[in-house]
Parts: structure tokens; sequence; C-alpha cells
């Protein structure tokens, strides 16, 4: 850069007109019309606090304000590229303002020193569902034809089939915009320019070889799903050499604890409140101000979806809130996904009006009856639960059949407290406390045994997690018992999992007020992963608090929705 930046002062702007040296500049128009506090462009306290930063430096002696690298891309996007998704296949790339006052901000701060930009990485936190995949493909292909000459783009996520979707867009915006291949190419390796030879490469974590890059412009794309900096670190890395460098960090909210996207936002908040200094950094996120706004205010939704109304629909948006309102998972869900909420995934999974009930049965009224066993077989610090799920023709409601067990010298270590209820509950018959300091498992066994041979109950499968399953699998396989594994996991527990909520929440839950069974269901937190499935685990992973008896319940859930058709021919 020529030494003529060097001493360089602000540009003149007029902020009531939405002008910098006289034109027209959509990051001023943006921030004016959220002051405006009007429909059309409403923002929560982070958004502001950034475009505040920014306003107030446009009178910092360290930068001056050039938008022509801003308005070359805008044009080039609304001119050339086409959306290539339904149901605006084929129609222009018309920008939101939103996009435009991004791109704007990013690019057109330079520093008065040298004239070099101001900003390398851009953090754009926004709600699903609102364009920002397509946004950063226009702006990557935008890039790789006008962008600096030989450069090395790359399209990053955390798995290769996420990493692909931004990719695939832009072979699509190349195709549509070059479709007899006289500029560019692409092949199983990636996309090429052949006339200024930059490249586009797919990069995740299952890319061998991640060091060594020479990366000019990259995006890193639902970077909520990392659980470590391994790509991104890969991608700063490689762009060490470079002046002008592009890291665009495009993301919701998701569900991992203390990963890479919980670092990066605090370090990101830090900048913003002026409590760390990084003026590399543009933080630009759409989130709520508090939960109590989504449900009350429905123009507050605009806050995490600026393109609410014009790509978002607002009944999609209403519909996922009546759902999130019945059921706990997909309130977590979509309070992350749809508002950027960071769910805390250790919140309690049911209220107490769920778990409570009246609700009692005399075990005579099952004689001869057939159920479903399941089977949660503990570690030494846990509880081990058997019950026995029975249903009957024409009554909706389930009935848990159940024993507990413990060893002895969980009971022994235990508080007061614990060893206080742990005493009880065996005089009271719901647990059996084994000598020594492991849970006899023929117990359990003979548990089973024992209502066949006093009641005729019999137990037509038996689920079981796979932990230290195998001598007591073999003994129930000695009586007779068909036993199912059924795997702690989003994939099996998930269905289950709900099934039992919604039968919880109906009040068609039989557990005979076991007082083991609401204790556990009180200390169980829902897991939610990033496809909205779930799983259970402890409430804000306290140790002592025991879910051994839900996880059961869910067990023996899940074994049924595998047999269900089985299990209603032979029940009676």
């Amino acid at each position: 850069m020529s030494n003529k930046f060097i001493g360089y002062k602000p540009s003149r702007y007029d902020l009531s007109n939405s002008k910098i040296d006289g034109k027209h500049s959509y990051l001023l128009e943006y921030y004016n019309k959220a002051l405006a506090i009007d429909d059309e462009v409403i923002i929560g306290e982070e958004l502001k606090k950034c475009l505040s930063n920014l306003i107030d430096d446009l009178d910092n002696q360290n930068y001056y304000y050039d938008c022509s690298d801003a308005e070359l891309r805008i044009e080039f996007i609304e001119t050339f590229i086409k959306h290539t998704k339904s149901p605006f296949n084929g129609k222009p790339f018309i920008l939101e303002l939103w996009e435009k006052a991004v791109i704007e901000a990013f690019y057109s701060f330079k520093r008065s020193k040298n004239g070099l930009r101001r900003f390398k990485k851009l953090i754009l936190l926004v709600a699903r569902k609102n364009g920002k995949s397509t946004f950063c493909a226009a702006l990557c292909f935008t890039e790789f034809m006008i962008g600096n000459a030989g450069s090395d783009i790359i399209c990053s996520s955390n798995d290769d089939a996420q990493a692909n979707l931004i990719f695939e867009e832009i072979a699509s915006m190349k195709e549509m915009f070059d479709p007899k291949d006289k500029r560019t190419h692409k092949n199983l390796k990636g996309i090429f320019n052949l006339r200024n030879k930059s490249t586009i490469k797919k990069l995740s974590d299952k890319t061998r070889n991640k060091e060594g890059r020479n990366i000019e412009f990259a995006i890193l794309d639902e970077s909520h799903e990392m659980k470590d900096n391994v790509i991104a670190k890969s991608i700063e890395q490689s762009q060490s050499i470079k002046d002008e460098p592009i890291f665009i960090n495009i993301t919701t909210e998701g569900f991992v604890d203390d990963g890479y996207l919980d670092k990066e936002l605090k370090y990101a908040r830090e900048v913003l409140r002026g409590d760390r200094e990084d003026d590399t950094l543009l933080a630009w996120l759409y989130t709520m101000d508090n939960e109590i706004e989504v449900y009350q205010d429905e123009l507050s939704w605009k806050k995490a979806n600026p393109s609410l109304g014009t790509v978002k629909k607002w009944d999609y948006l209403r519909d996922q809130l009546r759902k999130a309102q019945a059921d706990k998972a997909e309130r977590v869900f979509t309070l992350s996904k749809d508002f950027n909420f960071k769910q805390n995934n250790a919140e309690a999974w049911l209220m107490e009006k769920d778990i409570e009930n009246s609700l009692t049965y005399d075990i005579e009224d099952f004689r001869g009856c057939i159920g479903i066993g399941a089977t949660d077989l503990s570690e030494t610090t846990d509880l081990t639960s058997a019950k026995v799920l029975i249903m009957r023709p024409k009554d909706k409601t389930k009935y848990f059949l159940q024993h507990y067990f413990i060893c002895e010298t969980k009971v022994d270590e235990g508080s007061n407290e614990d060893k206080k209820n742990y005493l009880e509950w065996a005089k009271q018959g719901y647990i059996t406390i084994c000598p020594g300091n492991e849970v006899d498992y023929s117990e359990i066994v003979a548990w089973y045994v024992s209502l066949y041979k006093k009641y005729q109950i019999w137990v037509f499968k038996v689920g079981y997690d796979r932990w230290n399953a195998k001598s007591y699998v073999k003994e129930m396989e000695d009586y007779g018992f068909d036993n199912e594994k059924i795997p702690q996991d989003y994939k099996n527990m998930s269905t289950a999992m709900k099934m039992l909520e919604a039968d919880l929440k109906s009040g068609c839950v039989n557990y005979n007020q076991n007082p083991i069974d609401k204790w556990c269901l009180k200390n169980t937190a829902c897991k939610v992963d990033q496809y909205g499935q779930i799983m259970p685990m402890k409430v804000q992973g306290i140790e002592n608090k025991r879910i051994d008896g839900a996880v059961t319940m869910i067990i023996a859930y899940a074994t049924y929705d595998r047999f269900r058709k089985e299990y209603q021919d032979v029940m009676r």
C-alpha cells in the first residue's frame, strides 16, 4: 500500500441522512432504522452495541471509511448471482438491508496508517432459515470471481456434509453464471477460476492434511457443533502471512457445552463490551434480550431473525412456538435454533405437575398379565433399576411395576440424607441393599422370576442397556427371558423419551406413587442434539441425583416401541 494513507483522516458522515462523503451508506441506514424502532428493523442490545461501536469508530483517527470494496461486491452479487433454491430459483440475488450493512461494515473500515482493511474476522450469529448460508455462498463466489487473484477459498464445517452445503450452493451459482465453463471449472477436488487461478475447496474434521494451506477467504459454517478449534486453528494459521485475510464464522446457537462456539462468543462479547481489545473482529450477533419477549411480542422475533417476513415465514415461527410450549425438547431446540438462546441441557426435563399424580394400583389386578421388562444396570455408584411396563386392552394407562437395587457400600458412603432415604426405602420394600460393593445381578433376575411365581406376570421382552450386561443376560436367558439391547444414545432413546413425556403430561402413567420413581424423574434433565433428538441426563450434572428409574422407564418405552404390534397381539 502507498504511504499516502499515513495520517488519513476519517470520512465525514451525515448520520441523519445515512450518508458518508455524500454517498448513501447501508450501515448508517440500518443503524437509523434500528434506532427509529419501526417494524422494519428491530435488533437486540448486542447488535445495537456493535453498531454503536462502529458509528463511534467513524470518528476514530486510526481508521478511514471507504465503501468502494463493499459497493463492488454488493453490485456483483445483485447483478450476476442468481438464487439456486426454491422458491427463489433463477431470480436475481437482491440482498437484504442487513446483508448490505454487514458487507459494508466489514469491507469499508481501513487503517489510516497503511490503507489495509481493518476487519479480518466476522462472527455472524443468526437464527436458522434466515438465508445466512446462501448469503455467505454468494459472498464466497464473489471473492472467487473479483477478489485477489490466486486466492485459496475454503468452505469448512465440522463434518463433510455441512461443509458440502455451501460448496454445492457456490457450485450451483457458478453453473448459472458460467454455464459453458468458459471462465470456471468444477471437479471432485474443487472449483477453479481459469483466469485468475483462484480455487474453492472444502475442509472438515475428516479432511486430511489440514495444515500447509494458503487460505485467503474462509467460511466456517455451523460452528456450534464443534467441540474444539482444530479446523478454525488450521484456517487461522494458514492466514497468518496474509495482510487482509477473511474468516467468516456463520452459525446459530447450539448444544455443545464449552465447545468452540462458546469460547468464540465469550471472547466476542468481551470485545463488544470493551473489556478486551481486538479491532480485527466484527461480532454481528442477532440475539434476543430475554426469553419472555419471545412469548409476549412477535415483533421482537426480528432480533434473532433479520429476514423474517421476506425469507423466513411468520407462520413457521408461530407453529414452532406452539409445539415448544407442549414439549420440552421442542422448546429447547426452538429457543436455540430460532432465537439464539444458549440452552442449558441440564435443565429439568419435566415440571412438578407432570410427575405428580394420584394414580395407584393393586398388583393383584395384573395377575396373569404380560408385560415389557426394562433394566438399567448400574455402575458401582448408581442405582440399579428393574421395571415391568404393563398395558391392558382398552386402557390408555401404562402401569409400571418396579424394584431398585443398591450396594451396601454406596449406602454407607452416602450423605446422611441419602443414607436415611435408602434405609427408609429399603424398609418400605422399594429397594434391596446388596452386601458388599456391587449389586448382585442374580437379585435382579430373581425379582423378574418372582413376578411370575407369585402373580403369573410374564415378561414378553426385556430391554437393557449395554453396560456390564454379559452375566445378567446369560442368567436371564437361562430362565427363558428374551432380552433386547437398548443403547443409551439419541437414536434409541429420543422417541421413547418423547412418548413417556407425552404420557406423563397426559396423566396416563401409573407408577403406584413409588417415591424413588418420583425422585428419579425430578432429577432427570433433557439433553438435546442439533437434530432435535433427546436423551436423559442428570439435572445440572449433580452426581448424587439419580436418574436410573427414569432411564428404565425410557428403556421400557423404547422396547415397547420396537415390538409394539407383537406386544399388543399378546397383552391381556
